[in-house]
């Protein structure tokens, strides 16, 4: 399942460097990535688990940057 999020205060290029990084070593992710510009997530991820994969990578998002929302 391949799904975009939209992203809130994110603050810069390399959050969303890291980000985009922790998110792809998440176990089930096939694809993701985080764009500063837009502000926008796009992940591709095993559609069985796609919940729980989310739940990390809002985990992983805040881990880097406690201000960032990831809107479900």
């Amino acid at each position: 399942m391949k799904k975009k999020f939209k992203m809130e205060n994110l603050d810069c290029a390399n959050c969303a460097a890291k980000m985009e990084t922790a998110i792809n070593k998440i176990a089930g992710v096939k694809e993701a990535t985080v764009s500063f510009m837009t502000q926008r997530l796009v992940i591709e991820a095993d559609d069985d688990r796609f919940e729980d994969i989310i739940k990390e990578v809002v985990k992983a998002c805040k881990k880097v940057d406690a201000d960032c929302e990831v809107l479900i």
